[in-house]
């Protein structure tokens, strides 16, 4: 349940990628805590890096959280049972499982309204001070792993977590059949919310971003255009007038997936008069924006942190073949201390990586 700590005697069969200090990631004993009830003990097959993996590996903190002390890292995993709780019905040992990562507390005001993702008690894998699941094993609770279908992958199970969160942004914009949807932001996070926008029905998708190379993917994997913009504010005006002609008619919704001053100023401009913006990237912690025009066409903000309820769609589209995650998956890697750094190294550069995924 993210719990746990460095192992001493008896404890090294199981290891984990402990973040040890800055641009310092080493595989250590990691002991687990003792299987209650409803728990189920799960072997790691896959694990993808995010980039706020990269953020903490970078400078031991993400938004408002920081690392204090050695924490094990990784988030987006999938396995196989190996043990089950006493209570637990829903999975036994052999099942192959994606695991999400969040403990809500179940008992405040959100998690009983239903939006157990806002829960101030969360306990999330790699948050610290909640160790993650870059590890031979890991404990976690059953009714937070869901059975894969027999045609959806391990590596497919571990890209439910990157993908919820387009999916949960498509649910707070209300994508559907007659929703054109603009998005900004052609990295991982922007690439999965595109692919979740065409499951969720919308008509016509482009994708804006200021490298070619990703935009080539966008376009590969569905994206109707692409647009090449720029990270200048000035250009904006210009921008915008080139994203409507591509988009043949207005902008009814607009995802910002970067979440920079830029981003979020060119999705507010390019959002058609009562269209909705919904900010899924967080890369600027303040922003100076044009508010005010945007109020006056009645243009709603949504905001989006992490996602609630999301796993059984996302494994229905896998299975269905709505949505294919495989090809996001650039770049491979095993556990091993070499290839655990090379693989952050190649994930924090960017480039041709889009997903770098260890086979455990």
């Amino acid at each position: 349940m993210g719990k746990g700590g460095e192992g001493g005697v008896g404890a090294g069969k199981n290891m984990a990628a402990w973040l040890m200090g800055v641009n310092t990631l080493k595989i250590l004993p990691f002991e687990l805590p003792p299987l209650d009830a409803h728990d189920v003990r799960v072997r790691m097959k896959a694990v993808g890096i995010c980039g706020s993996d990269v953020h903490y590996l970078k400078t031991l903190r993400c938004a408002g959280f920081v690392v204090k002390e050695p924490m094990v890292i990784g988030h987006e995993c999938a396995g196989i049972v190996e043990e089950v709780g006493s209570e637990v019905k829903s999975l036994v040992a052999g099942d192959r499982v994606a695991l999400e990562p969040g403990i809500s507390c179940w008992r405040c005001s959100h998690c009983k309204g239903g939006r157990y993702n806002l829960c101030p008690d969360m306990k999330f894998f790699a948050t610290p001070p909640v160790h993650g699941s870059l590890a031979n094993q890991v404990v976690h609770p059953a009714d937070l792993c869901f059975k894969l279908p027999a045609n959806v992958s391990l590596e497919e199970g571990a890209m439910c977590e990157p993908l919820s969160v387009g999916v949960h942004a498509c649910r707070r914009a209300e994508i559907g059949p007659e929703t054109t949807a603009l998005v900004m932001g052609a990295g991982p996070i922007g690439l999965v919310t595109m692919l979740a926008a065409r499951a969720f029905g919308a008509p016509r998708i482009v994708v804006a971003d200021v490298d070619g190379h990703r935009l080539s993917v966008a376009k590969s994997l569905g994206a109707d255009e692409v647009v090449v913009v720029s990270p200048h504010v000035q250009d904006v005006e210009a921008e915008v007038a080139r994203i409507q002609n591509a988009m043949r008619g207005e902008v009814d919704v607009v995802f910002d997936c970067a979440g920079f001053t830029k981003t979020m100023s060119t999705a507010l401009s390019a959002a058609r008069a009562g269209g909705k913006v919904c900010l899924v990237g967080m890369g600027h912690n303040e922003m100076t924006l044009p508010l005010t025009p945007a109020a006056a066409r009645e243009v709603d903000v949504v905001g989006v942190f992490r996602y609630k309820n999301t796993w059984p769609l996302c494994l229905e589209f896998l299975s269905s073949g709505k949505i294919d995650v495989k090809p996001l998956i650039t770049h491979r890697y095993g556990f091993s201390q070499r290839e655990v750094e090379e693989a952050f190294d190649v994930s924090a550069r960017g480039g041709s990586a889009i997903k770098v995924m260890f086979n455990l």
